[in-house]
């Protein structure tokens, strides 16, 4: 069979994916065997291949590989996610641009246009991803608005209502202008901004005094129906219970008293605006103040706004100041440092608002999400994140579930008057009807009486069903496929979605199953630069990984990216790391072709490949069982890097240098089965990081049938190993590594033979040592000849000869003046040491690594004074 000389991945990868897709490799279906299931977290529909999503998806296929090849019948879900909020944006923009208001729109023609949106742009996610090596079973492609994952939404909304976690409540909610929604507690960001502290005077009505008050927003001045000062603060106490007059809007609001007040922040006094802070609007509730809304859906100010009514916010708060300015109501302005709540999705200051929104009451849940944890169920990796676990799980609020958009699962509540509770939920407008008729008593209601709710559910409330969902196990609890696949394995995903994510995952397993959804969270880091910041499209800084896995190849990429990653931690991409894993993925070609190249004939082992041979299966030994311990404990780059040594320094190295014939002389056939067997031993564990290129090699070792294929091959397993071998064998490379220092240090060529004399001692293989030493003599006794260069490996003495190998003059002359360098530096040293004070005072470690430097000082010179001795 003709080999290419070079590795190419462009005309490799392709043929290879399809070859595993064409013979079903990915697909899963459930039988005897243990299952072994990894659900994908599922992308935005039309996002596009990032590096995070690289990181993530490499750590799922190099788990799910493992488990195909360890004999489980491994099920990899893909799909993705609808994203509300980022889809239904990306389509308002899309209908500006053609001049169309998503308000000139009735519902059923918004989603017509958001269908073709997602139908024009979806999906490409996955397609990239089959790029990467991802062997997910598409088969099983899922989407969280498919029908039957629908359908699970609006059953589980249902069930929880009757269970009476669900309900509607008036509430404070975090508003995004942007995206014209509500969103939960855990989307909000903040972020430290530099902005201005305004000190504003409320005259005290029938007086000619001023009330000086401090705020960072005097655009809210038109909303204030108090001033609130703590009734302990002396200043203030003969003030509370009269009225002030607000600046400019010429409102008359009370002064009143509440210890929640801090007397050291700005004056010691608030200003009560219940409509647009949840501290004031829990005041506001106390002492029953009028509510006044100044804001409209855009956090543009409306009718209570006055003269300014249509502007942004924060257009008014800068004109609002200079007309507090000009009529006299300013008192002064200070540069002010404050956190600022911002929308995780598009960024929009956090505008708090009043509402009527849906909750679903989380305590309960929680608690559940919290035992699996502390009871090791549901197992974290790295633990660290235990504790941000537990402190968000113990504080947990209830979870606004309702969002103002129309792309996405519609509640399914249908209201039949204006009160709060008028309303009844069902599956549909039929159950509906029958449901009011019963709550009311009124059977003349129709259908055309029944409104069903126009909000939408937040996206993650179909996601944190995603475990059950795919299997469809909330619309058929006891069928095949969920009671075979769930619990699921191991998740892979970000510290970032932990509580948005990961954690109701969790508490939905327990509520719909009664058991944990996945046994193992294994939690990436963030994707940064070389200089630690965070990759981003605005920075320029995040390759396109497409781009990248043209010019490396998948296994190079994939590669790269796991020798820079460890769990939990920030990955510090380096693009040259790519360029390692393809100098890794043709290092292995040329290592496969070399022995796979050479001549073969029916000759005797000679002993240094039969040493060889025994060395390295004990190698390899030890490192599979290091790697199972770094696969059991997620240490995934931990196991990459054994393997990697293993194969570049151990079997690309020392091994092959040990076994390769002589110059234009044949291989011993016995050996180079075994070294072709241990290199199919190398590429199976290879297989889960570098698919691509390991399948290649398989499929060209020999011919093999489809059932054959290296992406179903039996993986290794650990056998246990004699350490004695590796020490011989390690002693054996550290006695060529010394005799090719001389080598190079006295400019001997290497196929001049050299001879080694040293005591009687087998604890090194002579025959390795013979070899790749290119020794003419191998002494082994307590001989020492004249003119030799000494080395020592452990506390064994080794000495070469070097008469008629080096000029002695030259020779001498070069270690006089390293012996006079060395006692220069002793000299230095000891003479810190001689110095009382500096032993008594320095730290205890250093004066120990001082008192070493004096120690291998002293050793270097007197092995010195021994080679100029044997110099004559």
């Amino acid at each position: 069979m003709e080999i290419s000389s070079k590795y190419n991945p462009k005309i490799t990868e392709e043929r290879l994916y399809n070859f595993w897709q064409d013979n079903g490799f990915f697909h899963s279906e459930p039988d005897e065997r243990p299952s072994y299931t990894i659900v994908i977290p599922p992308p935005n529909v039309t996002g596009v291949l990032h590096m995070g999503h690289m990181l993530n998806n490499t750590i799922q296929d190099i788990l799910i590989r493992k488990a195909r090849m360890s004999g489980y019948n491994a099920c990899w879900v893909p799909g993705t996610d609808h994203a509300s909020i980022a889809t239904e944006a990306k389509v308002v923009k899309r209908l500006k641009d053609q001049g169309i208001e998503k308000t000139d729109l009735t519902r059923e023609e918004f989603l017509e246009h958001a269908w073709d949106w997602t139908h024009e742009h979806g999906g490409k996610i996955l397609e990239q991803l089959k790029k990467l090596g991802a062997s997910c079973d598409w088969e099983r492609t899922k989407f969280t608005l498919d029908e039957d994952l629908s359908k699970s939404v609006t059953k589980v909304f249902i069930d929880l209502y009757k269970k009476g976690k669900i309900y509607r409540g008036y509430r404070m909610v975090n508003w995004d202008p942007e995206a014209k929604t509500n969103i939960s507690d855990e989307e909000v960001i903040y972020k430290e901004q530099k902005g201005k502290l305004y000190y504003v005077k409320y005259q005290i009505e029938g007086t000619e005094e001023f009330f000086n008050v401090a705020t960072t927003r005097p655009e809210t001045i038109f909303g204030d129906t108090a001033i609130c000062v703590n009734p302990k603060d002396d200043r203030f106490k003969h003030l509370i219970g009269k009225t002030v007059i607000v600046p400019v809007v010429g409102r008359k609001i009370p002064i009143i008293a509440d210890e929640y007040v801090d007397m050291e922040f700005g004056t010691g006094a608030l200003k009560i605006t219940p409509a647009h802070d949840i501290h004031d609007y829990e005041i506001g509730q106390k002492y029953n103040l009028e509510i006044i809304d100044i804001l409209d859906d855009d956090a543009k100010l409306n009718h209570h706004g006055m003269h300014y009514a249509g502007k942004d916010r924060f257009i008014v708060r800068k004109e609002f100041a200079k007309e507090l300015d000009s009529v006299g109501a300013l008192l002064k302005v200070e540069d002010y440092d404050n956190k600022v709540g911002t929308s995780e999705r598009t960024g929009a200051v956090i505008e708090p608002k009043l509402s009527v929104q849906w909750y679903l009451s989380m305590k309960e849940l929680a608690d559940k999400a919290l035992k699996s944890v502390a009871d090791n169920e549901v197992k974290l990796h790295p633990d660290k994140f235990r504790n941000t676990w537990n402190h968000w799980l113990e504080n947990v609020h209830d979870w606004n579930i309702s969002r103002q958009l129309w792309w996405g699962h519609r509640i399914p509540a249908y209201f039949y008057g204006e009160d709060l509770n008028d309303f009844v939920v069902a599956e549909t407008k039929e159950e509906a009807l029958d449901l009011a008729k019963e709550k009311t008593g009124n059977q003349s209601l129709t259908l055309e009486d029944l409104k069903q709710d126009e909000d939408a559910l937040d996206t993650w409330f179909s996601s944190w069903l995603w475990p059950i969902s795919v299997f469809d196990g909330i619309n058929k609890p006891n069928n095949e496929e969920i009671n075979y696949y769930y619990p699921t394995k191991d998740l892979v995903t970000g510290p970032d979605i932990m509580f948005f994510w990961v954690a109701r995952m969790v508490m939905a397993g327990y509520e719909y199953r009664n058991e944990e959804p996945f046994s193992n969270v294994y939690f990436t880091g963030i994707v940064r630069d070389k200089l630690r910041r965070k990759m981003s499209k605005s920075l320029g800084n995040s390759p396109d990984p497409i781009e990248l896995m043209t010019k490396y190849g998948a296994d190079g990429v994939r590669v790269g990216l796991m020798l820079a990653s460890s769990a939990g931690n920030d990955l510090l991409f380096d693009e040259d790391l790519c360029l390692q894993g393809r100098n890794f993925a043709n290092k292995i070609w040329n290592a496969f072709r070399l022995v796979h190249g050479w001549e073969v004939a029916e000759t005797e082992e000679t002993q240094a490949a039969k040493d060889a041979n025994l060395w390295f299966e004990a190698k390899f030994n030890k490192t599979l069982a290091d790697m199972d311990n770094n696969y059991e404990q997620f240490r995934i780059s931990d196991a990459l890097m054994s393997l990697y040594k293993l194969i570049w320094d151990d079997f690309c190295s020392w091994y092959l240098e040990a076994i390769k014939p002589e110059y234009q002389k044949p291989i011993s056939a016995k050996t180079q089965a075994q070294a072709i067997a241990f290199l199919e031993d190398l590429i199976k564990l290879l297989h889960p990081f570098m698919p691509f290129l390991t399948e290649e090699i398989w499929q060209n070792i020999k011919e093999r049938e489809v059932k054959d294929a290296l992406i179903i091959t039996d993986y290794p397993k650990a056998k246990s190993f004699d350490e004695s071998v590796l020490t011989k064998f390690e002693n054996a490379t550290e006695v060529v590594s010394a005799i090719r220092t001389i080598r190079k240090d006295k400019n001997i060529p290497n196929k001049d033979a050299v001879k080694l004399f040293t005591e009687n001692n087998s604890d090194f293989y002579a025959s390795i040592v013979e070899k790749l030493g290119n020794l003419s003599e191998l002494n082994l006794s307590d001989a020492k000849p004249e003119n030799v260069q000494t080395f020592r490996v452990g506390t064994q003495e080794f000495h070469v000869p070097l008469e008629g190998l080096i000029d002695a003059e030259a020779e001498k002359e070069k270690l006089q003046a390293e012996k006079e360098y060395l006692q220069g530096f002793l000299k230095s040293v000891q003479k810190k040491l001689s110095n009382e004070r500096f032993v008594a005072n320095a730290p205890e470690n250093v004066v120990a690594m001082e008192r070493k430097k004096e120690s291998d000082a002293i050793e270097k010179i007197a092995l010195i004074d021994e080679q100029l001795k044997a110099l004559g």
